[in-house]
């Protein structure tokens, strides 16, 4: 399988890290509600949200469980057609983010919950150019807002959350040029690999979080 050799590696060195799994170290609840967001929906309609925050993997593996959500596909972000390739972002030199784009459902969640998760179990804000092991641009936290709405809420929500970590939040808030599909034997990854050490050490503590900070929002995939 062509995944990089350093997150190879990287999965037989997470045991040091491997209290760093939720965002920031927490181990205290979950973050407050975004004071602005959107209402609920009044009927089903699908809205498409695309965030960055370390290995797709396990981004895409938390909001699999995430209530309203329809789907979460990993890929590329904030780089060229060109270099949407795996081989090629993992050299941090491509301008693309490893990304997830999520389509849920806006009667059942807001793109403010959405954030709510992100920021509170999915990765730690506070590192930049970083997540865990492993380390580069593509790993940096961003939220890729589709419109004005969501980059209101983001930013608000950046805002409201201003020392609610121990260092600064460094999520960058930018606009969503085009979103690329990552490769299918990424898909669905942490599922189809459960026992890879990088997953059991990594990712899986992310979705035993959120089933405890977010009863009301979690599912069973």
């Amino acid at each position: 399988m062509p995944v990089s050799p350093l997150r190879l590696i990287a999965s037989f060195l997470i045991l040091a890290v491997a209290g760093a799994c939720a965002a920031g170290g927490k181990t205290d609840p979950a973050l407050p509600s975004p004071s602005v967001d959107e209402p609920l929906a009044s009927a089903q309609t699908v809205e498409e949200a695309v965030i960055a925050g370390g290995c797709f993997w396990g981004v895409e593996a938390v909001f699999r469980h995430v209530k309203g959500v329809q789907s979460a596909t990993s890929g590329y972000s904030g780089g060229a057609a060109g270099s949407a390739r795996y081989p090629l972002v993992s050299t941090g030199s491509t301008g693309h983010a490893e990304s997830v784009k999520i389509l849920y459902d806006s009667s059942q969640i807001t793109y403010g919950q959405i954030l709510r998760v992100f920021f509170s179990v999915v990765h730690d804000p506070t590192e930049l150019n970083r997540q865990g092991p492993d380390v580069g641009s593509q790993y940096r936290s961003a939220v890729f807002y589709g419109n004005a709405e969501q980059k209101r809420i983001a930013e608000a929500y950046i805002a409201q959350l201003a020392g609610s970590f121990s260092h600064p939040i460094v999520t960058q808030v930018v606009p969503l040029k085009a979103f690329y599909p990552a490769e299918s034997y990424h898909q669905d990854y942490a599922a189809r690999h459960p026992n890879e050490p990088y997953i059991v050490f990594n990712d899986a503590p992310k979705i035993e979080h959120l089933r405890k900070r977010f009863p009301n929002l979690y599912r069973d995939k």
